[in-house]
């Protein structure tokens, strides 16, 4: 039931970022990316978290900080390869 939810929480998270809200979708993407969220999930979640925090600020240095955070976590996904050319 856990992974429907997160599935589900993600599918919220799409919508709020396609119809351009990012601070909203940020939010979201943010709450699934937490350590307890399923990988598959939270690896993706991490990914466009940073992606919704550039685009709510135009502030670049979310985009490093998510490489980063890749570093560390989810570091063999495909997500982590996507944010690896934000690293500084």
């Amino acid at each position: 039931m856990p992974d429907f939810l997160a599935q589900l929480r993600l599918g919220l998270a799409h919508t709020a970022k396609a119809r351009g809200d990012w601070a909203e979708a940020a939010h979201l993407y943010g709450e699934l990316a937490q350590p307890d969220s399923p990988s598959e999930i939270a690896a993706e979640a991490l990914y466009w978290a940073g992606v919704g925090q550039y685009k709510a600020t135009g502030d670049p240095s979310h985009l490093a900080a998510t490489a980063r955070h890749f570093e560390s976590r989810f570091t063999d996904s495909p997500w982590a390869k996507k944010a690896s050319v934000w690293a500084k």
